[in-house]
């Protein structure tokens, strides 16, 4: 069923505002007046039938109010080294895809990508995800940020893979948990890697450094996976 990213929720009807939404259903998914249509507002999905098609809004009639069965009830966010090409863009898609809270680019030493109007572009990848695989909550894309400027005391667990570390495995990390965290960020280092200083940085700033297995992963790669796993592990 075709879905819709709303704002304008009222009691028992939704108005469909943005140009780009409008478009699509009229025009490329030809939809009319009486048609069934999924829409989500961040919290709540609803079941609709169209119930008027002008050329500024679409007035959806409200059939069914559905709370929110997707969303996991831990945050888990996820701090990505602005990546080259559409790499950021198949990262920010999957990571929707997941369901992770929050995607914080994040500019690192050996981050050489341009970001002019990045952060537009990766907000609709976002919000496109988000229709496709039909969850409610949206992915937050903040800010882009040094990553001195990370608010590490928001978290209860913080998770840096890296490709030195022989040792320490994620599986270890939440075996040895005794308490289940409530908001995890992990962060991924670029296409580079992490400057040696800035992964002693984020250990004194409480993170744990791991390994994602013998084999060296993209960067996209690994941010799709680790975040994969943090799901697959609170889910």
């Amino acid at each position: 069923m075709l879905s819709v990213v709303v704002t304008e929720v009222y009691d028992d009807f939704i108005l469909v505002v943005d140009m780009a939404d409008i478009n699509h259903i009229k025009n490329v998914f030809r939809k009319v007046k009486g048609d069934k249509i999924r829409a989500v507002d961040g919290t709540n999905e609803y079941l609709c039938e169209i119930e008027k098609i002008e050329d500024k809004e679409i007035k959806l009639k409200i059939l069914e109010k559905i709370e929110d069965n997707f969303s996991l009830d831990i945050e888990v966010d996820a701090g990505i080294s602005i990546l080259k090409g559409d790499k950021m863009d198949l990262t920010i898609q999957k990571l929707t895809e997941l369901g992770i809270n929050k995607i914080i680019p994040i500019s690192v030493k050996r981050c050489v990508v341009k970001l002019d109007k990045k952060k537009d572009r990766w907000e609709i990848i976002s919000k496109e995800a988000l229709k496709q695989c039909q969850g409610v909550a949206p992915t937050v894309i903040d800010e882009i940020k040094k990553i001195d400027k990370l608010n590490f005391k928001d978290y209860d667990l913080i998770l840096v893979p890296y490709e030195n570390e022989k040792e320490i495995f994620i599986k270890e990390i939440f075996r040895d948990l005794k308490v289940k965290p409530t908001k995890i960020l992990y962060i991924i280092g670029a296409e580079g890697g992490f400057e040696k200083e800035e992964i002693n940085y984020l250990k004194e700033n409480g993170a744990k450094i791991i390994s994602l297995g013998k084999r060296i992963l993209r960067a996209e790669t690994a941010a799709i996976v680790t975040g994969g796993v943090i799901i697959n592990e609170f889910f």
